[in-house]
């Protein structure tokens, strides 16, 4: 997403806007329908069109969640090439479910993974084949409106904003940047470790719609190298051992903002080639002789191959990779930390949420 705008665009952000605020209006007045369930459900969304980290915090959430409370997670399964309600399994391919949710289900296989376009059918359905079901989290849940989640959480990036960014096509906001009201939690996700606590005042008197809403600042930190092909994998130092002289890396892929990641990468390879293809991209054999070419074209002593974990569950499934290939592939998982001593306050908010709304503890 570039910062340059084409003016010739802002009539159709003014169109647009139009059309998003009129079904907003249509929802707010009960003239379409949303449906509540008698389970909790946590949404995770955004505004900004591109990635704000709503699969981290996801994860974040199954982690919290999961040794206490049955834990379903449910995806529209961006750009899968499946339709209809699909459940994970050890079989299920990023084609069928996205890469996102065989993400999390690889990371978790026991939770519940689910993928459906239709949000309140998905639900029905996961509530009735597991009906031990205790909460359930909703990915990329905000513009689905059609479902009132019990709890919505609204991310937006520190690095853009929502306050800051115009509607599509002339900037990247699906919707009028007023609706972060309906969210009953903020979360500025991807904020440096730095950050000072008068620009976090700052923010929060800018972002913060009213002071019901509860506000919290994130960050990323990646973890280290983890083989892609793990029969495959030749050991290796972790980043902080590795000497940065004579070392190269190809750095392969397909998500919406890779600048961060190859910023933290300069600061132990001495070169880099960088690889980067569209958001959700599905690779090729095309794709995979372009890694191939760049791994022979790096001029390091040692040399690897560096892709995200999103686009680790895609490429992993091209098995003819050549086996010096395969022994130096390897992924990044990211994780993100609570700023300001907030994780504390962030998770009994959930633990609270969740454990006053599960159905045996609702009275009929």
């Amino acid at each position: 997403m570039g910062n340059k705008r084409s003016l010739l665009l802002y009539p159709f952000s003014i169109l647009y806007r139009l059309v998003t605020d009129i079904r907003n209006i249509l929802y707010n007045t009960g003239i379409l329908p949303s449906e509540e369930f008698d389970l909790p459900v946590i949404s995770i969304g955004n505004i900004t069109v591109g990635g704000t980290g709503k699969t981290p915090l996801a994860e974040y959430l199954i982690d919290l969640l999961r040794k206490d409370f049955k834990v379903a997670l449910l995806s529209r399964g961006y750009k899968r090439r499946s339709r209809g309600f699909r459940i994970a399994s050890r079989s299920s391919t990023a084609g069928e479910l996205g890469d996102e949710p065989l993400q999390i289900f690889l990371k978790f296989p026991e939770i519940v993974v689910a993928v459906d376009a239709d949000r309140v059918s998905g639900i029905k359905t996961i509530i009735k084949l597991h009906p031990e079901t205790d909460v359930i989290i909703l990915d990329d849940g905000f513009q689905h409106r059609r479902v009132k989640p019990g709890l919505s959480i609204l991310l937006t990036d520190y690095n853009r904003l929502i306050t800051r960014d115009y509607l599509m096509p002339y900037g990247n906001l699906r919707e009028n940047q007023k609706n972060r009201k309906r969210a009953d939690v903020l979360v500025v996700s991807k904020a440096p470790q730095t950050v000072s606590g008068s620009e976090m005042e700052e923010i929060t008197k800018e972002v913060q719609w009213n002071d019901n809403q509860k506000l919290f600042f994130t960050s990323i930190s990646y973890k280290d190298l983890i083989p892609l092909y793990e029969n495959s994998a030749s050991e290796r130092p972790g980043l902080k051992e590795m000497n940065r002289e004579n070392h190269g890396a190809v750095l392969a892929t397909g998500i919406a903002a890779p600048g961060p990641l190859k910023a933290m990468l300069e600061r132990y390879f001495d070169e880099i080639i960088h690889l980067d293809f569209p958001d959700h991209h599905y690779f090729s054999e095309n794709d995979i002789e372009k890694i191939r070419t760049a791994w022979k074209d790096l001029i390091s002593q040692e040399k690897v191959l560096i892709t995200t974990e999103k686009d680790a569950v895609r490429l992993r499934e091209f098995t003819n990779i050549d086996e010096s290939l395969k022994r130096s592939f390897y992924y990044i998982p990211v994780v993100i930390s609570f700023l300001n001593d907030d994780k504390h306050e962030f998770d009994n908010m959930i633990f609270e949420y969740v454990r006053k709304n599960k159905r045996d503890n609702r009275i009929p």
